[in-house]
């Protein structure tokens, strides 16, 4: 994992916030999992501000949340998340040792305002400026095409 001291570094060569470096780094070890991830990789489309930056324009501002658009409607089913989730955060804590707490996962299904099927997900990271106390959290968005 990236240490403090890195973070610090690089908000003061990009005139950031430490907690923005963070959890951009986070979020990019976060989409590396979920692209990873056997049935998740290939089935979700990523979207909205944050993969406009990731993928297309460096200096694009930063976001807080992953936006994305879901194929398969079982995709779309709370225990397959919970589930699919667990396994994307012990790739990421593998792969990177960024902790994130299986009991900080949550997935809330609604209705958006047009009336499709939606999903909002919450999940809680401990990365190197938070060695403990309340930790900062990724919103995930996603929706049916």
């Amino acid at each position: 994992m990236i240490d403090r001291q890195e973070v610090m570094d690089f908000s003061r060569e990009f005139g950031l916030t430490a907690n923005v470096v963070e959890k951009d780094y986070v979020l990019g070890w976060l989409l590396a999992g979920i692209s990873s991830h056997p049935e998740l990789g290939s089935s979700w489309v990523f979207k909205g501000g944050t993969c406009l930056k990731k993928c297309y324009f460096e200096t694009y501002r930063f976001s807080e949340d992953l936006d994305f658009t879901v194929i398969r409607l079982e995709h779309q089913d709370r225990g397959f998340l919970i589930n699919a989730f667990k396994e994307i955060v012990n790739w990421v804590y593998d792969a990177a040792g960024i902790e994130i707490p299986h009991e900080l996962i949550s997935f809330e299904i609604y209705k958006n305002p047009r009336g499709t099927r939606s999903v909002q997900g919450k999940i809680s990271y401990r990365g190197p400026l938070q060695p403990g106390g309340s930790l900062p959290r990724i919103k995930l968005d996603s929706y049916r095409r």
